[in-house]
């Protein structure tokens, strides 16, 4: 004969808890709120390349613009790792383009500081630069 283990109520509740919050837990580690880049000032900002590089001039309308600097492509897929109030971390991927793993770091809300790496056709790239609302967007 085999003996079943029985389940008290409280034990059954507490178990629903556990497993409900280890569904939550994921979900919110992949929200893609990016609140600190939604606060920034919108409009032209200027990136200046550390490397020497020619500065970029981009519009920021919702500051996810500054995330894929050498994936200017859409359709790539995003994992948000760190959404905080002055920094947010994200790792993207674009399926026959390479990846990236981007972090900005908010200094005041028409400057940040942006590090990139990854892969980018074919080849690996490092990015470090400094972006600054330099005035409106051109044509709107």
């Amino acid at each position: 004969m085999t003996k079943r283990a029985k389940i008290s109520p409280i034990g059954l509740t507490a178990a629903i808890g556990m497993i409900a919050l280890g569904i939550a837990l994921p979900a919110a580690a992949q929200s893609d709120g990016l609140s600190m880049l939604s606060g920034l000032v919108k409009g032209e900002w200027t990136i200046k390349y550390r490397d020497g590089s020619e500065d970029q001039k981009i519009c920021v309308r919702s500051g996810q613009e500054l995330i894929q600097l050498r994936h200017v492509e859409t359709g790539c897929s995003r994992f948000v790792v760190e959404d905080a109030s002055n920094r947010v971390t994200v790792q993207y991927t674009c399926p026959g383009n390479g990846y990236g793993r981007t972090d900005i770091r908010k200094e005041t809300g028409s400057l940040v500081q942006i590090e990139s790496q990854g892969i980018a056709t074919g080849l690996p790239f490092q990015v470090a630069a400094e972006a600054r609302r330099t005035g409106s967007c051109q044509g709107g």
